[in-house]
């Protein structure tokens, strides 16, 4: 089955019995059953096996099934067991690898009946028999027996396939390779109305090894009616009261006709079935506790199973169902082997179960410790050598080339890696000897852990790792649902908003199914979303927190504060909430304090240092953005203000009750005043200077007039003659590019990143840095030859010429600072490269007519590299409107040609 028809096995077996004869079932009932047993099936992954043919209680499980297929919900894998006796049409159905029409219209005159439509399989015994049942009787007992020993798949490890552009393709489908737990398919007996012989079936299933555990279907009819009110009355050992067992009797003799004999021993072999009532559930419709039959059978299934209780909630998590879980496993006076939660946390993690995952962090399970090592440790490595494991490190690499930039995994820090291959890697005794000095250093620098100490074996912050982890596995909820769980919440969103937008790129770039990378650009938005609420929110609850929190250093997310994760992550929305705009104002001014015109004050204080000390300025209180080391070294820089005495604290608490007996308005004033005295008195004339030159405003105000006074000197030596030696202002020109390209070198040195190779990637990833290194080589080239003899003198000052036109669209990006012109900066911006389009398309209509006229009009031209030339230039000037009216005319234009023999 599972190899022909290419079926999965199930995790559940619903086996149902009942009347082969026709019979109506109560409209409510008959719903409440299709729709618990479709759901059932649809939860669990379960297969129904039946007895196939469209009769009985077949034919209510094929109008459940009828009902499902209209609404498209998927296919439920239906199998009919019927003996070939009694089907009707039988030589429709003969033939190997063959599609026949087959007639499900049954003959009213014929004794044999057709095959229910709505299975999707079918199984047909034959014993020689004609129009009689029971062929197949065997043959179902020894399939559901084979089947319920296999071994059940609820755990399995990820496969994530590895491809060589990017390292890691998280987005890829996670196929899971399945792992059995010991413990095979579970099966269920559903029994709905029937005759005698579903009783003796009912026996026969509760003295199978092991138990088959049984559910009656109370208010069906006759045999389960029958078996629900034994159920009900009798007790334990299978005995009942005397007047009830009377009663019961009577019952069976009318409805099955029997003659009291008979229906004594029918009796009889019901008393055997009470004798295992514990493995009988009865489905009464509306009675308290089964609202639904597939909570009736699943709980059925969990009390006839006799498992242990990881082994149950393996069940349930292979069934997907919750709501078992919560009701039946998690109760009071369950015992849970150490170790057994960790087990199914992984389980439900692997198999992306939110809920169970919710449900075991609420009953206890809230550390993870390591499970995520164990979520990466079997993974299949794709095109990678097969004795490579990949490993938390090569998650943590992956993760920097997703967040880019500077960022830095902790899975990638050397401590991490120490302590990662000395918990999982391999052995000491299996470390080859190689070039024994170098191995035995290695040795020495190994240390002996403790694998039960918490500080080294688990993860501070077990909910980050487990967000990204399900981040980059494409898991939405579950990534939705850590992020609720644990701290840093606003850091989270940005980084998964960040991972996201770049798994969508990489999803593109790879050719891959758009609809991939829209479901990555979908889910970075929820998170992004999620970012800018939690910011409003905090916002709207205190500003100045509000603010701190955006420039708060994480130390498990690379030392990045929020705002720079938004940056990285081009979050606009984020960052142009109002927090984030007052943020960045501050920062901008620094400690300088400025409402109006502060860029003429700036200018001012530049060329007229002595204003400087009328400006004013915030004191350390009033500056919320500042991250842990600026609030450091300004503490240093601070001077501290001396303890007063004793005496006088008493007189300023006497002063101050006094105050308080005054007029509230009055006394608050002048606490003002005082307040604003004194933060002038507090910083000092040094420290003013100090700040000032060091706030960015100024600084760009510094850079931006040098820039203006460079321009002017570049435009001067670009304009004269150019002498044999540099002018003094020619030098100055030199001196600026030097010093500017010194100030690249600081740049990449400074930069974030370990190793000097990164930093230079880093760097590069700027446009400006690009186009500046690009700027200063061309500048370097055109100095070396401007200081050679002639005629290497003009090049060089060629090269001056076309340099400077760079360093005026330089002026571009200092623009950009602007509020009025930034807009119109990053518009012209984003028109060039959308212009890039029409120019190609131009080009086509500008050759196509270029070529053809060059030929037409010049067709004995010889090979020369003037031709390509020709092409483009005259039909050029034409897109401008220069037509070449005196060439139009071809005797004219071969007259141009001919060379005249006088005057």
């Amino acid at each position: 089955m599972t190899k022909e028809w290419q079926l999965e096995l199930p995790k559940l077996l619903i086996s149902v019995h009942g009347g082969l004869q026709n019979f109506e079932l109560q409209p409510k009932l008959k719903q409440v059953f299709g729709k618990g047993l479709i759901k059932a099936a649809m939860t669990t992954g379960a297969w129904i096996f039946t007895g196939g043919v469209n009769t009985g209680v077949i034919r209510h499980v094929g109008d459940a099934l009828k009902d499902h297929a209209s609404k498209s919900r998927g296919k439920i894998c239906t199998i009919g067991i019927a003996p070939w006796g009694i089907v009707e049409n039988q030589e429709d159905l003969i033939g190997r690898d063959v599609v026949r029409p087959y007639q499900t219209m049954s003959n009213p005159m014929s004794k044999l009946t057709v095959l229910n439509s709505m299975h999707s399989h079918f199984i047909l015994a034959d014993n020689g028999t004609t129009g009689k049942y029971g062929a197949e009787v065997k043959l179902r007992r020894q399939l559901e027996k084979h089947i319920s020993l296999q071994k059940i798949n609820t755990r399995c490890l990820p496969f994530f396939s590895l491809d060589s552009r990017l390292f890691y393709s998280f987005w890829g489908s996670c196929q899971l390779d399945p792992i059995g737990i010991g413990q095979g398919v579970p099966v269920v007996a559903l029994i709905v109305e029937g005759g005698p012989n579903v009783i003796s079936i009912v026996l026969e299933y509760l003295r199978d090894t092991p138990p088959v555990p049984v559910v009656v279907c109370d208010g069906s009819g006759r045999a389960s009616d029958i078996l629900a009110f034994g159920h009900k009355y009798s007790e334990e050992g299978g005995l009942i009261n005397e007047s009830l067992r009377d009663q019961l009797l009577v019952t069976i003799q009318k409805t099955f006709t029997y003659t009291r004999t008979q229906a004594q021993h029918l009796f009889i072999i019901l008393m055997e079935c009470m004798k295992k009532k514990e493995l009988i559930t009865v489905f009464r419709m509306g009675s308290e506790g089964h609202q639904d039959i597939d909570l009736a059978i699943l709980t059925a299934l969990l009390k006839g199973a006799n498992a242990s209780a990881p082994d149950q909630l393996s069940l349930a998590l292979a069934w997907n169902r919750v709501d078992i879980a919560r009701s039946q496993i998690f109760i009071y006076g369950q015992q849970w082997p150490v170790g057994s939660l960790e087990q199914a946390m992984l389980d439900a993690l692997v198999l992306d179960r939110v809920d169970f995952v919710k449900l075991l962090i609420e009953n206890g399970r809230h550390g993870p410790s390591n499970t995520l090592y164990h979520l990466v440790r079997d993974v299949k490595k794709g095109n990678l050598p097969p004795d490579y494991r990949i490993s938390l490190i090569d998650i943590g690499l992956v993760i920097e080339y997703l967040m880019g930039g500077a960022y830095r995994c902790n899975y990638t820090r050397k401590r991490f890696r120490t302590l990662y291959h000395n918990l999982f890697g391999p052995k000491r005794d299996d470390i080859p000897l190689r070039r024994g000095r170098k191995t035995t250093k290695k040795r020495e620098e190994e240390v002996d852990i403790d694998l039960d100490d918490p500080e080294i074996n688990h993860f501070p912050f077990p909910f980050h790792e487990l967000m990204v982890w399900a981040v980059l596995m494409k898991r939405q909820k579950m990534a939705l649902f850590f992020w609720q769980h644990g701290e840093e919440a606003m850091a989270k969103a940005l980084v998964a908003c960040k991972l996201c937008k770049a798994m969508a790129h990489e999803a593109s770039e790879n050719d891959m199914v758009d609809d991939i990378s829209q479901e990555l650009n979908h889910n970075s938005r929820d998170f992004g979303q999620l970012a800018v609420e939690l910011l409003d929110q905090s916002y709207k609850q205190d500003e100045q927190l509000a603010m701190k929190l955006l420039t708060y250093e994480l130390k498990n997310w690379s030392n990045a504060t929020c705002l720079q994760l938004a940056v990285a992550a081009k979050h606009r929305d984020f960052i142009a909430h109002t927090c984030s705009q007052m943020l960045l104002t501050d920062m901008w001014m620094g400690r300088l304090r400025m409402r109006k015109n502060s860029g003429l004050k700036v200018i001012l204080g530049i060329l007229l240092p002595p204003s400087i000390l009328s400006l004013e300025f915030k004191n350390k209180d009033d500056m919320p953005y500042m991250t842990q080391a600026q609030e450091i070294h300004l503490q240093e820089k601070e001077p501290e203000e001396p303890e007063k005495t004793t005496k006088e604290k008493d007189e300023e608490d006497m002063e101050l009750t006094a105050m308080l007996g005054r007029n509230n308005g009055e006394s608050s004033r002048k606490k003002d005043e005082e307040e604003v005295q004194s933060r002038h008195r507090l910083i000092p004339v040094g420290r003013k200077i100090y700040e000032f030159y060091n706030a960015p405003i100024v600084k760009f105000w510094f850079y931006t007039l040098a820039y203006i006074g460079y321009l002017m000197l570049f435009n001067y030596i670009v304009l004269v003659k150019m002498e044999r030696w540099p002018s003094t202002q020619e030098w100055i020109v030199i001196s600026y590019i030097f010093t500017l390209g010194i100030e690249k070198m600081r740049e990449i040195l400074m930069s974030e990143p370990g190793k000097l190779l990164q930093k230079v990637k880093v760097w590069l990833q700027e446009y400006w840095n690009v186009t500046d290194l690009i700027a200063i080589l061309l500048f370097s080239v055109g100095m070396i030859l401007r200081l050679q003899d002639q005629p290497f003198r003009s090049d060089g000052r060629v090269i001056y010429c076309v340099n400077i036109i760079y360093w005026y669209i330089r002026l571009l990006d200092i623009f950009g600072v602007n509020k009025y012109l930034g807009p119109y900066v990053m518009m012209i911006g984003k028109m060039m490269i959308d212009m890039m389009y029409f120019v190609i398309i131009m080009l086509v209509v500008l050759m196509s007519f270029g070529v053809a006229r060059q030929a037409i009009l010049f067709p004995n031209e010889e090979p020369s590299w003037k031709l390509a030339k020709n092409i483009f230039y005259m039909p050029y000037w034409m897109i401008y409107g220069e037509v070449f009216a005196d060439q139009i005319d071809r005797k004219q234009v071969y007259d141009s040609h001919t060379p005249k023999s006088g005057i």
